[in-house]
C-alpha cells in the first residue's frame, strides 16, 4: 500500500503540472536529390550553393542568452541509400586544436561539431555523428533524454563516411551516412535534430536549438525538426552485417608455476536489421575479452564498485535494458554475463557459447528487447552451465514518457552443487518515467522483486526520483527501498536491507563579470536506515561550485558524516587493523576540486581532501596532470594519494595509486597506447601496452601485452619485493562487413 500511494501521489502530482514548450520551433527542409555528392570537403554541389539549412546557433557557453559570436551553418540532403551533410564553421582565427587522431575523442578541449538524429521523434533516445577539421569521427548513442552525463556514450560504432578541409579560419565537413546503420520509421516525414559545436579560440560552445546552462548540452528536450523533402520512403533492403573476429593468446601465471598457456578462438557477432526499427544482433562463441583494461581505482567503500560496459554486443539499445531502476539498483547489469565468481569469492572468466538479442522500436510508442545467452559450466569452480534470459518492453506517453516492464531470469542447467548455486533466480520490475517537454520536471518510480530457489521475506527493491529544475535554482528528492531478501545476481546491486533518502537544493548565480560563467550553491543530505535498526550512515554537504569563462572548474565542499558498523572494518583499506563492529563515528571534511583550462597543452586537475576520518584524521590528495603534443600524443599522470593517522593504528597508513600514460595517434589508423597502475592496496603493479590498427573501417587489429607485478609487500625480513605475477599477450582481428 505504501508503494501504492507513491505511485498515485507522483502521477497526481506530474499530472497536475502544465506541460512547458522548451522554446519557439526551428526546423529546415532537408532536400531530395538526384545528383551525385563527392566526398570532399569543397562544398560546391548545387544542392549546397542553392539550399538554405540550419544556420543561427546560440551561445551555451560562457553565456546562454546571446547568438553565437562565430557563424555555424548546416544544410542535408538524401538519396534512396544515404543522409548527406554538409558543414561550414567559421572562427576569429586559424588556429584551430584537436588533440588527437583517435576515433571517439571527448569534444571538451577540441574544435568540433556534433549533429544529433532523434529519428522516432520521442525525445528520449538519439544516434549522434561528429567530426573536426582534420576529419577524425565520432558516433554514438544518447539515451533517457540526455538528462545525465551517464546517458551519453561513445562506445557505440558503425561505417559512415566523413571528409573534412580547412581555408583559413573556416573549416567545411561532408557527411555520408547510410540509412542502413539508422534506426527509423519508413514514411517518416520530420526527424527532431540539434547540433552543437566547440570554437576553442573563440572560447564559445553553441547550439542550434537554444539550450539553457542548467541544462546538458546535449539534452533531447530541446530540438528543432529536419523535415524530410518527400518524406522518408527508402527502398526496403534487408541490413545484414557480419563482424567475425580471430584472437591468439599466450599467457603464464608465475605464482601458480604454472606452463605458459597458449589460447586461440574464432567467432562472429552479426546484425540484421529486422525492420527499419528492430535490430537482431547474434553471437557465437563470443571473445569477450577486453582489450582495454578497466581504471584501477583506491577503494575506501565497504561495497562493490561499479565499471560500465564496453563490449560491443550489448551497446545498441543497452537503455532499454539497463535503465531499469537505479544506478545502486539495477536488476540487469549485462557484466555479470560472462562473468562469475569462484570458490573464493573472486571474479572469474565464464565462456559463453551463444547469444541473441532483438531489440528496438516496434512503432512509435513501443520499444521491446528479448536477450538470451548460454554459458558453460565449470566443475573445477562448480558452477553449473546457465541460461541467461531477459525480456524488456516499454511504452511511451505524453511527450517524453514511458513505463517499463523488465523480467530477469537466470537458470541452472545440468548438475550444480546447491550449497554454492540457486537453480534459478529471477527479477521482474516496472518502471515509470516521467520528463517534461522542458526537462524542468524530471521523476522516476519504480519497484522490483526477485524470486529464488529459496525465497526470502524482504524481496523487493523500490525507488522514487523526482526533480524540479529550473534556470536559476533546482530542488531534488530520491529515496531507496531495498529488502533484506531481495537477491537481483544479473543485476547491480551494493547493498541491502536499507531505506536511503537523498534530498538536495541548489541555487544557481549567472554573475556578469569577466571570470565566472556560472557558479551554484548546493545543499544534500545522504542518509540510510536500516528497518529493524535505525540510521546506519548519513552525508551532509554544503558545496559551492563555479564554471570560469576561461573554462576552469572549481568546488569547495563542507561534509559531515555518521557511519554504524555492523561489521569490523578497515577503513584505510591496507589490511590494517579492524575497527570493531557495533560501533559508530561522526566526523567532519572538507573536499575541494580544481581543474584547469583543457584547451591548453598542459592541464591539471587536483582534489584535496582534510579532515576527521571515522575515529582519526585522512588527508589526501587525487587528480592528473596532462600533457599534450597535438594532435599526435598525449602524456597523462593519474594519482590518488591517501595519508591515514587512527589512534587504534600503531603509526601512519597510506594508499598509493600512480598511472602513468602515454597515447600516441600516429595517424587516424595507427594507435599505441602504454599505461602503467602502481596499486598499493592490491599490491600490484600493472604494465599495458596496446597497438591498434583500425585497417578498414571499423575493422582492427589489436596487439596487446600485459604484465602484472607484486609491489608493496615485504618479506620476513622487511624486504621489499618485486617480483612477476603473471605476464600475457594478445592479438585480436576484427572485420566489419557488411552485406
Amino acid at each position: 500500500m505504501v508503494i501504492l500511494r507513491h505511485l498515485i501521489t507522483l502521477l497526481l502530482l506530474l499530472c497536475s503540472i502544465t506541460q512547458l514548450t522548451s522554446q519557439v520551433d526551428r526546423s529546415f527542409v532537408v532536400k531530395k536529390i538526384d545528383e551525385i555528392i563527392t566526398l570532399d570537403g569543397v562544398l560546391d554541389e548545387d544542392v549546397w550553393l542553392n539550399h538554405k539549412g540550419a544556420d543561427g546557433f546560440w551561445q551555451y557557453f560562457p553565456i546562454d542568452t546571446v547568438r553565437s559570436g562565430t557563424s555555424t551553418d548546416i544544410k542535408m540532403a538524401y538519396d534512396d541509400k544515404n543522409l548527406y551533410i554538409a558543414v561550414k564553421c567559421e572562427s576569429i582565427g586559424d588556429q584551430f586544436i584537436v588533440n588527437d587522431l583517435k576515433r571517439d575523442y571527448r569534444a571538451g578541449g577540441n574544435d568540433n561539431i556534433t549533429l544529433m538524429f532523434d529519428s522516432f521523434y520521442d525525445g528520449t533516445n538519439c544516434v549522434f555523428f561528429g567530426t573536426n577539421h582534420l576529419g577524425v569521427k565520432r558516433e554514438g548513442l544518447i539515451v533517457e533524454g540526455g538528462q545525465e552525463i551517464r546517458n551519453f556514450s561513445g562506445a557505440w560504432d558503425n561505417a559512415w563516411k566523413s571528409k573534412s578541409r580547412q581555408d583559413g579560419n573556416v573549416w567545411y565537413a561532408e557527411f555520408e551516412i547510410p540509412f542502413r546503420i539508422l534506426r527509423f520509421n519508413q514514411g517518416a516525414e520530420k526527424w527532431r535534430f540539434n547540433s552543437y559545436r566547440f570554437d576553442t579560440q573563440a572560447n564559445e560552445n553553441s547550439t542550434w536549438m537554444r539550450i539553457p546552462r542548467n541544462q546538458w548540452i546535449f539534452n533531447l528536450a530541446y530540438m528543432g525538426d529536419m523535415i524530410w523533402e518527400e518524406g522518408l520512403n527508402v527502398p526496403s533492403k534487408k541490413s545484414v552485417t557480419l563482424i567475425p573476429f580471430a584472437t591468439t593468446s599466450l599467457a603464464k601465471d608465475y605464482e601458480e608455476a604454472s606452463p605458459t598457456d597458449t589460447d586461440a578462438a574464432v567467432g562472429f557477432d552479426a546484425k540484421l536489421a529486422v525492420s527499419s526499427g528492430l535490430n537482431l544482433d547474434m553471437t557465437v562463441n563470443p571473445d569477450f575479452s577486453q582489450v582495454e583494461v578497466d581504471r584501477q581505482i583506491t577503494n575506501l567503500d565497504r561495497f562493490e564498485i561499479f565499471f560500465p560496459e564496453r563490449r560491443q554486443f550489448f551497446l545498441e539499445n543497452a537503455d532499454l535494458f539497463g535503465s531499469f531502476g537505479s544506478p545502486q539498483i539495477n536488476p540487469f547489469f549485462s557484466r555479470r554475463i560472462g562473468i562469475a565468481k569462484n570458490l573464493d569469492d573472486e571474479n572469474i572468466s565464464n565462456t559463453i557459447y551463444a547469444g541473441a538479442r532483438l531489440s528496438g522500436k516496434v512503432n512509435d510508442k513501443l520499444r521491446v528487447g528479448l536477450l538470451n545467452m548460454q554459458t558453460a559450466d565449470d566443475d573445477a569452480n562448480l558452477l553449473p552451465s546457465y541460461n541467461y534470459t531477459v525480456a524488456v518492453a516499454q511504452r511511451k506517453f505524453l511527450s517524453r514518457s514511458n513505463i517499463g516492464l523488465i523480467w530477469v531470469n537466470k537458470q541452472a542447467f545440468g548438475e550444480y552443487d546447491e550449497s554454492f548455486n540457486d537453480r534459478f533466480n529471477r527479477v521482474i520490475g516496472l518502471d515509470f518515467n516521467y520528463a517534461n517537454e522542458g526537462n524542468t520536471q524530471v521523476g522516476k518510480l519504480f519497484y522490483h522483486r526477485s524470486l529464488s530457489t529459496e525465497n526470502q521475506k524482504g524481496n523487493y527493491a523500490h525507488g522514487l526520483n523526482a526533480r524540479f529544475d529550473k534556470r536559476s535554482y533546482a530542488l531534488i528528492y530520491n529515496h531507496e527501498l531495498v529488502g533484506e531478501g531481495y537477491d537481483a545476481q544479473v543485476g547491480f546491486v551494493r547493498r541491502t536491507n536499507y531505506f536511503r533518502m537523498r534530498p538536495a537544493a541548489e541555487k544557481r548565480f549567472y554573475p556578469e563579470g569577466d571570470w565566472l560563467s556560472i557558479s551554484r550553491l548546493t545543499a544534500r543530505g545522504d542518509i540510510f536506515y536500516r528497518p529493524d535498526f535505525g540510521k546506519t550512515d548519513h552525508t551532509y554537504s554544503l558545496v559551492w561550485s563555479a564554471n570560469s569563462k576561461r573554462n576552469e572548474r572549481i568546488s569547495l565542499e563542507l561534509n559531515h558524516d555518521y557511519i554504524y558498523l555492523f561489521d569490523d572494518f578497515d577503513p584505510t583499506g591496507t589490511s590494517s587493523e579492524e575497527l570493531a563492529e557495533d560501533t559508530d563515528y561522526n566526523y567532519w571534511s572538507i573536499t575541494g576540486a580544481y581543474n584547469s583550462d583543457n584547451r591548453k597543452d598542459f592541464s591539471f586537475r587536483l582534489n584535496p581532501y582534510i579532515g576527521q576520518y571515522f575515529n582519526g584524521n585522512r588527508y589526501g590528495i587525487r587528480g592528473n596532470l596532462q600533457y599534450r603534443w597535438r594532435p599526435y600524443g598525449t602524456l597523462a599522470i593519474n594519482y590518488n594519494i591517501n595519508w591515514f593517522d587512527m589512534p587504534h593504528l600503531d603509526g601512519v597508513r597510506n594508499t598509493v595509486l600512480i598511472g602513468p600514460r602515454l597515447d600516441l595517434t600516429f595517424s587516424k589508423s595507427v594507435f599505441l597506447t602504454t599505461f602503467v597502475q602502481y596499486n598499493s592496496q592490491s599490491e600490484n603493479t600493472n604494465i599495458n601496452t596496446r597497438f591498434q590498427w583500425r585497417f578498414a573501417p571499423v575493422s582492427d587489429f589489436f596487439l596487446v601485452y600485459t604484465d602484472n607485478y607484486f609491489s608493496g609487500t615485504y618479506d620476513n625480513q622487511d624486504r621489499f619485493l618485486f617480483g612477476i605475477r603473471n605476464r600475457a599477450i594478445v592479438a585480436k582481428v576484427t572485420y566489419w562487413l557488411n552485406l
